[in-house]
C-alpha cells in the first residue's frame, strides 16, 4: 500500500467530517465543515490509532499534540457525536497504520491530568473510603480561584434551576436551593444533614433562608475550608457546621432533614442500599430527604465506560444509576417517595453558563491550574451539555419522607 501523507490517511477513513492539517506539511479533507483538526506530531496519531473510542482523540487535545479550529468546544462535540469522528473503528485504525506505517506505532504515555492504576487506583478497592477520598481530591481540590471563574459567586457546582431560559446563572442556583428548601419543608429550629456538602451553598442558604442548623459534610479539603470561611463572612458559623468528613462518618442523629445534591453519583452502585439505609436511620419521624442526582436514561442503559474520558480525566470511580434504582433503594429503606421530577434541560442550561463562565476566563484558568487541565475541563462541560440535551443522561430529584403509620406530614399536593 503506497504511504499517504498524515492528512490524507485520515482523511480517507473519516471523508466529509472535518479538514485536516499535519505536521507534515500535508492538508485534506472538508473545508466545508467549519472544523479543522491540526495534527501537530506523530504522537498525536500514535493517540488517535491506539486508544479506544474517543479517548484517543482526548488524550491528543488534552497534550497539546491535537489542535482545533472550530467556533466553540460545544460546535465541535456536536459534530463529532453526529458524524463519530474521533471514535475510529479497528478496521478504519488498522487502514491508518498501513497508510502511515510505523510513524503512528509509538507508544505515547497518557497527559498526566488522565487518572490511571500506577498514578491513582494503588491497589485500593473501589469506594473505600480511602480511595473514595483520592477521587473526590481528584476533581474537586484544584483551585477555590478556577471553581469561582467556573461556578460564579454562587460557588454552586451542581444543576440550577431556570425558571426561564434568560434567568442568570446566579439566579438559577438561588432557585435551586430554595426549590430544595421547600420541598423538605424546612421551618426555623430544624436540623438539616447535607452530604456532599460541597462548597455549603445549599448549608448557608438553608441557614440565612429558613432559620435552620445544619451540619454539612464534604471530602474536599478545599471546599470545607471555604465553606467554613463563607459561614463566618456571612455571619452564620453559630448555625453551620462544615466538616471535611465521609458523610459515613457523621455520627449525629435527629435530623428533620436530609439533602443530597450531587453526592450519589459518588458512591457506587453497589453502595446505594447502604447510602439510603445509612441517611434513613439520621431522620426523625416524619422526616424528609431530598436527592438530587445525575442518572443514566434508565436501568437497564448501559454505564459509563470505565475507559471513556469522563471516567480517566474527571470524575474517577463515578457511577450513575438509573431514577429506579434509586427509587427501589429509598423505599427499601423504608422510605415513602412522594415527589420525583427530571431536570436534565435545566442541566444543559448550567453547563452551557459554566462553560461559558471558563471562556471568559480562560488565560486565568490556564495560568492557575494549566492548559491541559483547562482542556479537560472545556470538553468535559460541553459535552455534558451535549448529553444532558440529548438525554444520553439525566438530573432527578427524588423527594422521600419517614412516615409513621401512614402519616407523613405531607400536605395533601405538592410539598
Amino acid at each position: 500500500m503506497t504511504r499517504l501523507p498524515v492528512a490524507d490517511a485520515l482523511a480517507s477513513v473519516l471523508p466529509g467530517r472535518a479538514r485536516f492539517e499535519a505536521y507534515d506539511g500535508s492538508s485534506a479533507g472538508s473545508s466545508d465543515s467549519g472544523i479543522t483538526l491540526r495534527i501537530q506530531s506523530p504522537r498525536a496519531l500514535s493517540h488517535l490509532v491506539s486508544a479506544p473510542g474517543q479517548l484517543g482523540m482526548a488524550r491528543a487535545y488534552v497534550s497539546g499534540e491535537l489542535d482545533v479550529d472550530a467556533p466553540d468546544h460545544y460546535t465541535l462535540l456536536r459534530a463529532m457525536t453526529r458524524t463519530n469522528m474521533g471514535d475510529l473503528s479497528w478496521s478504519e485504525r488498522m487502514h491508518v497504520l498501513r497508510s502511515l506505517g510505523l510513524e503512528a506505532l509509538h507508544w505515547v504515555e497518557p497527559p498526566p491530568q488522565e487518572v490511571g492504576a500506577k498514578r491513582y487506583l494503588a491497589g485500593l478497592r473501589r469506594h473505600t473510603k480511602g480511595r473514595d477520598a483520592l477521587a473526590i481530591s481528584h476533581h474537586y481540590d484544584v483551585s477555590n480561584a478556577f471553581y469561582r471563574w467556573v461556578l460564579g459567586p454562587s460557588m454552586a457546582y451542581t444543576c440550577a434551576v431556570y425558571p426561564t431560559e434568560t434567568t442568570t446563572l446566579e439566579q438559577a442556583q438561588y432557585a435551586k436551593f430554595d426549590l430544595v428548601c421547600q420541598k423538605l419543608g424546612l421551618q426555623p429550629g430544624m436540623r438539616l444533614l447535607d452530604v456532599g456538602c460541597g462548597w455549603g451553598g445549599m448549608a448557608m442558604h438553608a441557614a440565612e433562608h429558613y432559620g435552620v442548623e445544619v451540619v454539612a459534610a464534604t471530602l474536599s479539603r478545599q471546599q470545607a475550608e471555604w465553606g467554613r470561611e463563607q459561614a463566618a463572612v456571612r455571619g452564620l458559623a453559630d448555625r453551620v457546621d462544615v466538616r471535611f468528613a465521609d458523610y459515613r462518618d457523621v455520627l449525629d442523629t435527629g435530623f428533620d432533614a436530609i439533602s443530597s445534591i450531587g453526592l450519589t453519583e459518588h458512591i457506587g452502585i453497589a453502595q446505594l442500599a447502604s447510602y439510603t439505609d445509612f441517611l434513613a436511620e439520621k431522620l426523625v419521624p416524619r422526616g424528609r430527604l431530598l436527592n438530587h442526582c445525575i442518572t443514566r436514561p434508565d436501568d437497564h442503559s448501559p454505564p459509563i465506560s470505565k475507559r471513556g474520558f469522563i471516567p480517566r480525566y474527571v470524575f474517577p470511580d463515578g457511577e450513575l444509576p438509573g431514577v429506579g434504582r434509586i427509587v427501589r433503594e429509598l423505599q427499601r429503606s423504608g422510605l415513602e417517595v412522594r415527589h420525583e421530577e427530571n431536570l436534565r434541560e435545566h442541566y444543559a442550561l448550567t453547563c452551557q453558563a459554566w462553560g461559558d463562565n471558563l471562556e471568559a476566563h480562560w488565560d486565568e484558568a490556564v495560568v492557575e491550574v494549566g492548559f491541559g487541565t483547562a482542556r479537560v475541563w472545556a470538553l468535559y462541560l460541553a459535552g455534558s451539555r451535549l448529553a444532558f440535551e440529548t438525554g444520553q443522561i439525566q438530573l432527578h430529584q427524588v423527594l422521600a419522607v419517614k412516615s409513621v403509620d401512614g402519616d407523613s406530614g405531607m400536605p395533601l399536593r405538592g410539598f
